[in-house]
Order: C-alpha cells, then sequence, then structure tokens
C-alpha cells in the first residue's frame, strides 16, 4: 500500500484521471464537480500531534486518519478536504517533555477552526460535511459546534470516528488483541499494524512494549481502568469521570499489544474502515438536506 507519506497533505494526486483532493483541484474544476449529482458532500479529515508510544510516530492518527478517507473517497467518489493535523490533546500535556512534540488545541480553538473551514464549505455550495478522525479524543468538544452549524446552515453534519476501540465490530476477526489486552487502543495492535501498512519506515519495533492502563495511583486501590477512556472504575461500575492527564493512566503511552501487528492487518483495516465510511457517505447522500443561509459574513468570525 502506497497512501500515506511525509507528503500526505498531497496524497491523490493523479497524473490523469478523476481527482478527489481539494488541494489538487482547482476552483473551478471544484465548481464543476458541484454540479454533478451526489457531489455537494465533502470529508474533513481532523488528525492529531500527540504523544504515541515509542515505536511509532506524533502522526499516528493523522496517517491513519487521511488514509482512511483517501480510500473512503476513491470508494464513495467524494471529495475531500486537506488534513488539519492537530487535534485535541491536552491530556498528553501534563508533563515537560513527556510527550515531546505533541501539539494540541485549545477545545475552543478546534470548535472554530471546525466552524471556519465548515462555512467556508458551505458558502461555495457544499450541503453535506463528514468530519473524519482517528483521534478519539477529538470527540470530546464537537456536540455544540456541530448543533450550531446545523442549526445556523441546515446542512447536514456528522462527525464520524474510525471503527477503532471500543467500537470494534467492523474490524471483528482480524484484530487478534483479546479483551484484557484493550483491542484498537493507543499504539497497540491495531495502529502499529495500520503505521506497518502505509510508512513502515515510521515504525521501530525494537523500542516498543506491551502495558496496561490503570487508575491514577494517587486514587487508590479501590479504583480501576482498563483502556483510555476518560472514566475510572469503582465497585464495579464505570460512570465516574475524572479530567486525567494520559501519563496517570499510561505509564508508556502504550495500552494493549503491538506485538501482534504486521502490515497485512493494516492493509485489511483500512480496507473496513474505509469500506464502511464510503457506505456511510452513499447513505448520507439520501438525506433530506434544506440550505437556510450559504453566506460568509465577516460576523461569522464572531458569532
Amino acid at each position: 500500500m502506497n497512501t500515506a507519506h511525509d507528503s500526505f497533505y498531497l496524497q491523490d494526486v493523479p497524473a490523469a484521471g478523476r481527482k478527489r483532493n481539494l488541494l489538487a483541484l482547482s476552483y473551478a474544476e471544484v465548481a464543476e464537480r458541484l454540479r454533478e449529482p451526489g457531489q455537494d458532500i465533502v470529508l474533513v479529515p481532523l488528525g492529531s500531534t500527540e504523544k504515541h508510544g515509542a515505536h511509532i510516530p506524533l502522526g499516528t492518527d493523522s496517517y491513519i486518519t487521511m488514509t482512511a478517507v483517501v480510500q473512503a473517497a476513491a470508494m464513495a467518489d467524494c471529495l475531500y478536504a486537506p488534513l488539519m493535523p492537530f487535534g485535541y490533546s491536552p491530556h498528553h500535556m501534563g508533563r515537560l517533555q513527556e510527550g515531546a512534540g505533541t501539539i494540541t488545541l485549545r477545545a475552543e480553538t478546534y470548535r472554530r477552526i471546525m466552524h471556519d473551514v465548515a462555512l467556508s464549505l458551505i458558502f461555495h455550495g457544499f450541503s453535506r460535511i463528514i468530519f473524519v478522525s482517528h483521534h478519539g479524543s477529538n470527540t470530546k468538544p464537537i456536540d455544540e459546534i456541530l448543533r450550531a452549524l446545523r442549526y445556523r446552515t441546515g446542512a447536514f453534519f456528522a462527525f464520524y470516528k474510525t471503527p477503532t476501540e471500543r467500537e470494534m465490530q467492523v474490524l471483528r476477526g482480524v484484530v487478534e488483541n483479546p479483551p484484557e489486552e484493550t483491542p484498537g487502543w493507543h499504539s497497540s495492535e491495531l495502529e502499529t499494524s495500520c503505521l506497518m501498512a502505509v510508512h513502515a519506515g515510521l515504525v521501530n519495533m525494537t523500542v516498543a512494549v506491551q502495558d496496561r492502563a490503570h487508575a491514577p495511583r494517587w486514587m487508590g486501590p479501590k479504583f480501576s481502568k482498563r483502556d483510555g477512556t476518560g472514566t475510572v472504575e469503582f465497585r464495579e461500575s464505570e460512570n465516574i469521570w475524572v479530567p486525567m492527564e494520559h501519563h496517570e493512566y499510561s505509564d508508556t503511552a502504550v495500552i494493549g499489544n503491538p506485538f501482534r501487528a504486521n502490515a497485512e492487518k493494516g492493509e485489511e483495516i483500512f480496507r473496513r474502515m474505509a469500506a464502511h465510511l464510503a457506505e456511510f457517505v452513499q447513505e448520507a447522500r439520501t438525506f433530506p438536506v434544506e440550505i437556510l443561509r450559504r453566506d460568509y459574513p465577516e460576523r461569522a468570525w464572531s458569532e
């Protein structure tokens, strides 16, 4: 597979044939595409630059997001926007230089970026926008902004989180981590396999470790934790949300077993992710949409 490299911002720049990357299209080509039935839908990839295990890069979530988007866009024949490589990752900022290189946006900044990208696309004729991300914490600040955009414009909005972590039905049978190895979690079999498939040179298994999550030790022995969600378990219940730093519940930034990873699994994972997303795109094309506003006035900056 050759779909994600250091130049993945410029993926899908074919010498000939149908282009789908907004970066590779002229404004005239985009306008022409929008006149085609079903082409008012666009994928907007939201990545992350954050600490993963020592064996895979800070851009892991960005590489996975972008690869899934490129493949899904080809399957569904839709356009996609450039990757936004920074996400919401404040939990990786807890200790100086532990997670060095991590870049996080504040929730407000992250929402403003979504807002401005969406209004730009709607102004020029798109009516259905699907934000896509592999980074789980990118889902935390989104409800307010998705609702505000829908209420303002009437357009269809969705946030597609890749089928990973606790939602593994799409990947059933390909990921082998058993429950105690937290299938699909941070820097584990799934993410390592994906990087092996698209950019093996960025994977260094000589420094890989297998590890598990735990409740912050300052909480004491009555609390436990099985993965990277924002909750802790207390008396067999997991209904307590605690704002935790990543290093407080993961000693190595690895939650799971990366030693089960291989490139063939990564290719199959991407195929299934992309197929699932592409099917969703096709369904979203059938949803009734009534656009209320396509304006982009200067006051949009303060609303």
